[in-house]
């Protein structure tokens, strides 16, 4: 029996990372868990999302002290692009659980190229003292390869999720903020979808509530909020067609079969484009018409939980 402690970007109602963290948790139990800790930004409510115990985000020194395994992730935990703060954040969770000879799992990541020197330095530092590594995509692998670190690779853990394949009806639209998402590519996005799908609803979709609702506001339309795991995969699954920016939304309607249109604001929506199949267009705007014009059947790879790998 193992007392895990799983680091991630949890109880900040973001659609994906609660994803992971319901996968996450429902695969421990199935393994005979004795005890699971999550570390969250809102430990009341994710203890009684997963049925598990939880601490807040600088409460899980004593958590690791009593556990066995740390697992970090999935996600894109361990990167600087967001901020520096934010890694070193993550880092010093992992650096605990070494201190206090803890085995480190880092589950299902996705890296990118680091923003700064120190940041690289530091997670190459700790990375080498882990137990085992698995990341959730080939650009990763290499990411970290190139740095001299052996990874497992495996799929997202959100493919582990069963989807329901439903009648396709509307047309679902996600949009987060970015500091290079402009009114204009908006505005133009949002008039090709109509030009297109004239006869068809249009939803608007916020999957964190915090990030998308100031970009979807903007737009005409009846918009879905403050959305629960299971009710942001049952709209997704009944879409005819989806344009979206985030990961984990790209890859629902994928694997439901929904026609996808990816915007590409971050290397991990290229990466998971690539890997399935599905079109993307640039923030600038070019590929918007190709896109549309681009469907086809999606390549789902299979779900490997963190048992079904073994690193020495």
């Amino acid at each position: 029996m193992t007392k895990y402690v799983v680091s991630g970007y949890i109880g900040f109602n973001n659609f994906g990372d609660e994803a992971i963290a319901r996968v996450l948790t429902q695969n421990l139990k199935k393994n005979g868990a004795e005890k699971i800790t999550l570390i969250s930004s809102n430990p009341e409510k994710t203890a009684k999302l997963y049925d598990v115990e939880a601490v807040g985000m600088f409460g899980f020194i004593k958590p690791i002290m009593k556990s066995d395994v740390l697992i970090s992730g999935g996600g894109s935990l361990l990167q600087d692009v967001t901020s520096l703060k934010s890694l070193v954040y993550y880092l010093g969770i992992i650096m605990t659980a070494l201190f206090f000879r803890k085995k480190v799992v880092i589950f299902a990541q996705g890296f990118t190229p680091f923003r700064t020197k120190i940041g690289k330095f530091l997670t190459k530092f700790v990375l080498r003292k882990c137990h085992k590594i698995t990341v959730r995509d080939e650009k990763s692998k290499e990411l970290l390869s190139g740095m001299g670190i052996d990874s497992i690779l495996v799929s997202d853990p959100v493919f582990g999720i069963e989807v329901p394949q439903k009648e396709k009806r509307g047309i679902g639209l996600q949009l987060r903020s970015f500091p290079t998402l402009t009114n204009e590519f908006v505005e133009n996005l949002v008039n090709e979808i109509k030009t297109r799908f004239p006869d068809e609803e249009i939803k608007l979709l916020s999957l964190q509530d915090s990030m998308d609702l100031p970009v979807l506001e903007k737009i005409e339309g009846k918009i879905l909020k403050n959305l629960t795991v299971d009710e942001v995969i049952d709209e997704i699954s009944s879409l005819k067609y989806l344009v979206a920016m985030r990961f984990h939304a790209c890859l629902i309607a994928a694997k439901a079969g929904v026609n996808v249109l990816g915007i590409n604001y971050d290397v991990k929506v290229e990466t998971l484009a690539k890997t399935l199949g599905f079109p993307l267009v640039e923030l600038n705007g070019e590929g918007l018409k190709e896109g549309f014009e681009t469907t086809g059947s999606y390549t789902i790879p299979e779900f490997h939980s963190i048992f079904d790998t073994e690193q020495s």
